[in-house]
């Protein structure tokens, strides 16, 4: 436990999270747990921990744990005698544990490691910035053009102004659907990636409309010459997504990418409309806690019939996206829920638009079908 407690000490101010008992896909197509995993907010791990016991033969140990197909890429064995650190494959330090100046030298180096994913995520965000903007001044300046001369374009969008006036939020405006249409030509992919499904987006009736309305003035080349520009960053976001197994993982990654591109896509919305979101682990104890609560003094559980859920502030969907998620397991009770006693809303356009995927994802996930 000391140990543990040190290296969660030493994540901390680097941003990293320890996360126990992690699990992971080995090679071979195994399931297996490492006693300790640091991990970026990216949800990416930076590297992993097993500990061992005193009376155990460590190179034994260390040996077993990659014939199972272990990670070997940034791996730290200890027991409490000795530290071991393998990176690509390689062992490249050993001390005594009782050796403080070689454990912290051992330490530097396990935590000084980055993933070629990670450091080029980092370089595509950069360039992301300094590229959005040209490219957000000629989408507004295409799509003034189209809304002034092009008569198909005009009801394409007026019909998505009434639909998104009845399900998202009556005060919204034509500007407001201009805003939504490049939020979605700018967001489209990174869907895309992150689920790993090409038909993702034609299940969701919001996205359906986007997708009309953006057909009306937006495809092939200039589609492309347009984007061109993104393009590193779509495709970090698609080599990093390829390293998240879970739909927790994808989740988490979700929210972070959401909150790093409302950011320089709209930094003062941003800071009005705090974008930043509560952690998953938080919202699963919410979860847990408000389950019991409700049983104890209503005797009935949140996912019994005639227990109406609702989150008006429903940010990018994370609150039931986590409820579908703990209540899996019960697909009967879990479609009646969904179908009849699970509400949601969002004021912000961009969030209420991920919400939905997010959610449907989601729900397609337990289940393996649409609602």
């Amino acid at each position: 436990e000391a140990f543990k407690d040190l290296l969660k000490n030493w994540a901390r101010p680097l941003g990293l999270t320890f996360i126990a008992e992690y699990p992971l896909t080995t090679a071979f197509k195994t399931r297996i747990s490492v006693d300790g995993a640091l991990l970026h907010e990216l949800r990416l791990p930076l590297g992993y921990w097993e500990a061992k016991d005193i009376d155990d033969d460590l190179d034994a140990e260390i040996n077993k744990k990659f014939a199972r197909g272990y990670p070997q890429d940034n791996l730290l064995f200890t027991d409490d005698r000795t530290a071991v650190l393998f990176q690509q494959g390689q062992e490249i330090g050993r001390c005594e544990m009782t050796d403080p100046p070689a454990l912290e030298r051992l330490l530097n180096q396990f935590f000084a490691f980055e993933r070629q994913e990670i450091a080029d995520f980092r370089a595509a965000v950069v360039q992301f910035k300094q590229d959005l903007p040209t490219v957000l001044v000629a989408l507004r300046e295409l799509i003034a053009q189209h809304a002034a001369t092009h008569s198909a374009f005009q009801s394409a969008a007026q019909a998505f102004l009434i639909q998104a006036q009845a399900v998202i939020n009556p005060d919204l405006t034509a500007d407001d659907v201009r805003e939504m249409l490049i939020q979605h030509i700018l967001t489209e992919d990174i869907f895309a990636q992150i689920f790993d499904e090409s038909d993702f987006h034609q299940h969701n009736n919001v996205a359906r409309s986007l997708y009309a309305l953006e057909a009306v003035f937006f495809t092939g080349a200039l589609k492309k010459k347009t984007l061109r520009s993104l393009a590193p960053y779509y495709a970090a976001i698609k080599a990093t997504a390829a390293r998240l197994a879970s739909h927790n993982e994808k989740q988490t990654f979700l929210k972070v990418i959401y909150e790093n591109f409302y950011r320089v896509y709209n930094p003062k919305a941003a800071d009005r409309l705090g974008v930043i979101y509560t952690p998953n682990e938080i919202v699963r104890f919410m979860i847990a806690s408000a389950d019991w609560l409700c049983q104890r003094h209503f005797g009935r559980y949140l996912i019994d019939k005639d227990v109406d859920i609702l989150d008006p502030a429903s940010g990018t969907g994370t609150f039931i996206c986590e409820l579908l998620e703990y209540f899996r397991g019960q697909p009967a009770k879990l479609a009646y829920k969904y179908h009849h006693e699970l509400y949601a809303n969002e004021v912000a356009i961009l969030p209420y638009y991920v919400a939905n995927l997010n959610i449907e994802a989601t729900y397609a996930g337990i289940t393996g079908e649409y609602a």
